[in-house]
């Protein structure tokens, strides 16, 4: 077996190469040769294991640069190229990294919007994104949208992903696409949007309405008719209690997804894990009427607690923390052991990003002390729900570490501290 494929050699070649060491470069040329070619698509259907925490998470931003450092790619031939070869790469991506988990992740929101019509920028080694300054739908037009055909255009090309995807590693289907509300930001506007949540909620939940109806349903109808077995996993930054507020999460965002869920058969194979900024729910306001005196008005309608039950009913499988909702981890932990499933616990992309480092030793420390614990909390939850009558096998059991984003401009010396951690601590 390829020796770069035993940790930490690939990670190692991966740090060699960010560093512009001579060879490094040709060898992972090699490497990605060989992937491209197939010769590697045995490791790639290797499950993950059951009996300790599985390592796994987004790292479609470092495959990114690696193709355009090696092949010269920009992000519309790397996301909008060859199928397989997009699949084969990030899956080879992943075991260079250490990772035990595969799992497919690309542009979801630039693609999912560009399916519909989006005026959708490519720059040469950073991901795609909707033109801000062209948005799809107004006040005007937005009762215009319509269906578009999932067998051609960027639509097809999602679907060859999930095809590929499922070929080549043997695993379930999963169609990815953005979520209603991070959807209508991309089409719609992500200020003018955020005026409607304020000055007409009302409208703003009939247009997520009419997204759910005219793009999310259909297509969602469309990948399980065939994928029997499929999953789709819906992505929704924009529509985080970090950046609307718990309220307006729970009223506009959750809302338009647990539709989705409820009014259609396939509704439990439908989830949502990517909120974040759960501290906000902690968080009283404060009462602007007074200038002078530090009075604060009621915590929110929504606390954590009502969101963290509200985040379950759209991703019943697992929970998960994420970096940015610094609330502590065992919070998470004692919830997941609460509703009797696995537990993911995020390494956030600041968590190793290479810039800003003052002292490398200190940060790796730092980062292993606190990666060490979340892999004891996911291995707590699995123990407890596992004596509670738990009896899947496969994921989201046993639960995993989950690299939120892992670009080209991580420190892969973070990273490798991060994965050792998670392989020494990950046994059950």
């Amino acid at each position: 077996m390829t020796e770069e494929l035993t940790f930490p050699n690939g990670i190692r070649l991966l740090a060699a190469w960010q560093r512009g060491e001579p060879g490094a470069a040709k060898r992972l040329r090699e490497i990605m040769d060989a992937a491209i070619d197939g010769e590697y698509d045995a490791q790639f259907r290797t499950p993950p294991p059951t009996d300790r925490v599985n390592l796994g998470g987004s790292v479609n931003m470092t495959t990114l640069s690696l193709l355009h450092d090696l092949y010269g790619f920009d992000s519309m031939e790397v996301y909008r190229g060859d199928a397989d070869r997009y699949v084969r790469t990030t899956m080879m991506t992943r075991l260079l990294l250490g990772m035990n988990k595969m799992y497919i992740s690309w542009a979801v929101y630039a693609l999912a919007a560009e399916a519909l019509g989006q005026e959708t920028m490519y720059p040469d080694k950073f991901p795609p994104g909707a033109d801000p300054d062209q948005p799809l739908l107004n006040r005007d037009n937005w009762h215009l949208l319509s269906t578009p055909d999932f067998d051609s255009g960027v639509a097809g090309h999602i679907r060859d992903l999930v095809d590929s995807y499922t070929r080549i590693t043997g695993l379930e289907p999963i169609l990815q696409i953005s979520a209603p509300y991070n959807m209508a930001a991309d089409i719609y506007g992500q200020e003018p949007l955020l005026g409607e949540l304020i000055n007409d909620p009302e409208f703003a939940n009939k247009l997520l309405d009419h997204i759910v109806d005219t793009v999310h349903k259909p297509w969602i109808d469309h990948h399980m008719a065939r994928h029997p077995n499929g999953w789709v996993e819906l992505s929704d930054a924009s529509g985080s209690p970090f950046f609307i507020g718990p309220e307006n999460c729970k009223n506009f965002s959750i809302r338009a997804i647990r539709r989705l869920k409820e009014e259609n058969p396939w509704g439990h194979r439908v989830y949502d894990a990517n909120y974040r900024g759960d501290y906000v729910a902690t968080v009283e306001k404060k009462d602007r009427r007074s200038a002078r005196k530090e009075r604060r008005a009621a915590a929110p309608k929504v606390d954590l607690a009502a969101l963290t039950a509200e985040k379950h009913k759209i991703c019943e499988d697992y929970v998960i923390r994420l970096h940015d909702d610094l609330v502590p981890v065992d919070f998470y932990a004692s919830e997941a052991i609460k509703q009797r499933v696995p537990f993911f616990a995020g390494v956030g992309s600041a968590e190793v990003d290479r810039n800003g480092i003052a002292d490398l030793e200190a940060a790796k420390a730092d980062l292993d002390r606190r990666t060490r614990e979340k892999v004891r909390e996911v291995r707590r939850v699995a123990h407890a729900i596992r004596a509670g009558g738990y009896t899947e096998q496969m994921p989201p059991w046993p639960g995993t570490l989950y690299f939120e984003d892992i670009s080209g401009e991580a420190s892969f010396d973070l990273v490798e501290t991060a994965i050792r951690a998670g392989l020494e601590e990950g046994a059950l």
